[in-house]
């Protein structure tokens, strides 16, 4: 069954989330991964990639929550149409970090099929995937 599923779905993985675990464990799964350092530089601000990910139509994984309390962070995940998850916990390693990706993979493509973007959603260590802020959320928090 293919209904839905015509366009690929490309994980963008933020530098914060390492280059190893995460990329191999969800590439070795068969999805399509992009790292950051192979994208852009180490110094990179996040305010100048996050609009080059929305024009690729990419899907960003991060661990920092920090980007949805920062307003310029925040109008550049709005501005680009990014779909975001974030993982809710924090002080993980690199392998906690791919099983819990790799766990909730399939609700996270769901999620982004259902969704419209920009979101940013939590991903949890049980693998649950929820709504953290809609996009109608992070329009408003604009004002």
């Amino acid at each position: 069954m293919t209904t839905g599923q015509s366009q690929e779905i490309i994980f963008f993985i933020d530098r914060c989330l390492g280059k190893k675990h995460i990329a191999t464990a969800l590439r070795n799964s068969g999805i399509a991964v992009e790292i950051h350092d192979d994208n852009f530089g180490q110094n990179a601000q996040d305010v100048d990639w996050l609009p080059e990910i929305g024009r690729r139509g990419w899907v960003v994984l991060t661990k920092d929550a920090r980007i949805s309390k920062n307003h310029l962070e925040r109008m550049a995940v709005t501005n680009a149409g990014i779909s975001m998850f974030t993982l809710a916990s924090q002080n993980l390693s690199g392998k906690e970090m791919a099983n819990i990706f790799l766990k909730s993979v399939s609700k996270m493509q769901e999620f982004v099929r259902k969704h419209p973007a920009p979101f940013i959603a939590k991903v949890y260590r049980d693998g649950r995937v929820e709504m953290w802020k809609d996009a109608q959320t992070l329009v408003d928090e604009l004002g």
